[in-house]
């Protein structure tokens, strides 16, 4: 199993963030309510993580199985729902402030970047079989049936070890620890 800990996600770009965090946890005090009331969002966003890294295949393969049949990007929603979990961890005008600012910079800046460049990378690898897929898909809000577009569909099972290669122990790991920070400042002012 690969390490959880990615010393990519330790660099110093990310210090701002860390910090912000960190002082946020330390200066604002939520409730155990508001910290009881983020956990349906970090279990779903989490679960969706998980399965959606169980079944990618990163650069080697075009993943449309799992949770790629009902959306191309489950690990950004799950992202959006664990990023929501937390500001709803935090409840009151704080989280309200989170979400003001990371939902608008999700949805305005970040995802449409990345999105297109995935977009581009796998529209140049996989050509027509990947408009198909593009079409037929949305990115970010589930089809409720599963899309099966494709006669050449390598069917993947979910796997333990792309979970691991794909680094979600990791995550969640993080969102664990997250979240336990969070209780103990609720429950230990």
């Amino acid at each position: 199993m690969r390490n959880p800990v990615r010393l990519k996600n330790l660099s110093r770009r990310f210090l701002p963030f860390y910090l912000i965090g960190f002082a946020i946890v330390v200066l604002h005090r939520p409730t155990l309510a508001s910290v009881w009331a983020a956990v349906p969002f970090l279990l779903i966003g989490t679960a969706l993580r998980g399965w959606g890294a169980g079944h990618l295949v990163k650069n080697d393969a075009l993943t449309m199985t799992g949770p790629y049949a009902y959306l191309r990007h489950p690990l950004y929603l799950g992202t959006v729902l664990i990023g929501t979990g937390f500001a709803v961890a935090l409840g009151g005008p704080v989280g309200w402030l989170v979400v003001a600012a990371f939902w608008p910079w999700f949805v305005l800046r970040y995802f449409p970047r990345k999105e297109q460049a995935e977009s581009d990378r796998l529209l140049a690898r996989y050509g027509e079989r990947f408009a198909r897929y593009r079409e037929a898909v949305p990115a970010l809000w589930p089809r409720l049936r599963a899309w099966r577009g494709s006669s050449d569909l390598l069917v993947a099972r979910w796997e333990l070890a792309r979970y691991s290669d794909n680094n979600e122990l990791g995550t969640l790991l993080a969102v664990t620890a997250a979240w336990m920070a969070f209780w103990a400042r609720a429950v230990w002012a």
